[in-house]
């Protein structure tokens, strides 16, 4: 009796022992992790680029005029510019120059020695002019039109539709009526502007902005960040080979090299800290609340440039089964390759041996020189679900067609490539 009694206590004292033992290891490691946040708050925060942190694009021609020039030609640099004829895909000639809303509501692209204007008529009578100040979109899909009203932006009603070659009314605008005051924020330039200057609103969210501190188009700083520190320094020391403060992409870790793609390309995110903060190098996650997930791309997510295309990539089996495959595993930014399937296909190859067995499906044997075209097929172009316009008298919709990044098999893609060739 006595010796359980012996053994219980024994069990006991252990028990009590290895429990203490835990404790204090969590809370040794509690307290770890705390003395670690307290230093990261107390930390000096790095601090936020401000518009004399940037460069022209042009600074950037002097060490790197080759890649510069390519550059010029890009959907990413000619996403916003100054409005200019010579930059305006639409028409300003006459028959060519109007939309007309109902029979009593018209619009009119017109030239004045002020400028270039969207002119709002009813029954006949001007009612409103509005200048064309700058131009979103590349023109590949089409342009939209900004204007300035004192410091503030506002999208313009009619949006040039390249697919059909006319004016059209701007995605989601009503076609029955003009709509003018559509505001435009700070984070719509976040994606079109690789700076824009806040002077008003909420810091998070400015609604005034200083025309004379906005960098147009996705340039240089956009993927390397904020070059004038660069650019001081290297001019100051030509012999240094060594780039100085500046962010090289490819030394960046994938998730890091992703996130400057996603700052555009991963839907709706929120902001949770104000637009241009967030710079090439750092963390998207701590600047934005993203949903990248499997399920976010199959639950109705657009897919082409507003919609969720990097989660698109994210949940193909290209994307899970590699370690490195980022954005520019594809694209090379620098460069105008767009439609280039063939060299596209080359980029699939450098994963695919297309002499191994599992290459050789049907489908692919059916197909000759399947090696020059793996896009159609597996990234095949579908309508977009935001980029769609009310074309004149018109009473559905026309959408743009843009490839989704969902890399699969797609059988009845298949069926009409091959009964193209």
């Amino acid at each position: 009796m006595r010796i359980k009694i012996k053994y219980r206590r024994s069990v006991l004292v252990l028990f009590t022992l290895i429990t203490t033992i835990v404790t204090l290891a969590r809370c040794m490691d509690q307290e770890k992790e705390n003395k670690k946040k307290l230093e990261a708050q107390s930390a000096p925060a790095e601090p936020a680029a401000a518009f004399e942190d940037y460069v022209s694009a042009q600074a950037c021609a002097g060490c790197h005029k080759e890649i510069y020039e390519t550059h010029l030609h890009t959907a990413h640099y000619r996403t916003a510019l100054p409005a200019t004829e010579k930059d305006i895909q639409g028409s300003f000639k006459k028959g060519k120059n109007t939309y007309s809303y109902t029979p009593a509501i018209l619009l009119s692209m017109q030239k004045r020695d002020s400028g270039l204007y969207q002119v709002v008529y009813f029954k006949g009578d001007e009612k409103k002019a509005m200048r064309f100040d700058i131009i979103i979109g590349s023109g590949v899909m089409g342009q939209s039109y900004l204007t300035w009203r004192g410091n503030k932006l506002y999208q313009l009603p009619i949006t040039y539709f390249t697919a059909a070659g006319q004016w059209s009314n701007s995605p989601g605008f009503p076609h029955d009526k003009v709509l003018i005051d559509r505001p435009v924020t700070s984070r719509c330039l976040e994606c079109h502007a690789s700076y824009a200057q806040g002077i008003s609103g909420t810091p998070l969210e400015p609604i005034e902005f200083d025309r004379n501190k906005m960098i147009y188009g996705v340039d240089c700083q956009k993927c390397h960040g904020p070059a004038a520190k660069h650019v001081q320094y290297q001019t100051q020391h030509p012999e240094e080979k060594t780039a100085k403060y500046i962010v090289n992409p490819l030394k960046l870790s994938r998730i890091q090299q992703l996130d400057v793609c996603a700052l555009c390309h991963s839907g709706n995110i929120q902001k949770k800290k104000p637009s241009f903060e967030f710079t090439a190098g750092k963390n998207l996650s701590d600047y934005f609340i993203t949903d990248t997930s499997s399920n976010a791309v199959f639950n109705g997510a657009n897919i082409d440039v507003h919609g969720n295309q990097y989660a698109l990539l994210r949940a193909s089996k290209c994307f899970k089964m590699t370690t490195s495959l980022t954005c520019n595993t594809c694209h090379n930014t620098h460069e105008n390759e767009r439609g280039r399937t063939e060299l596209f296909s080359v980029r699939c190859m450098s994963c695919h041996d297309p002499s191994s067995i599992a290459f050789k499906s049907p489908t692919h044997s059916a197909i000759t020189n399947i090696e020059k075209n793996c896009i159609d097929c597996h990234m095949p172009a579908q309508p977009s679900k935001s980029i769609a316009v009310f074309l004149q008298n018109e009473e559905t919709p026309r959408a743009s067609l843009l490839r989704s990044h969902f890399i699969a098999v797609y059988p009845e893609e298949s069926k009409k490539y091959l009964n193209k060739k």
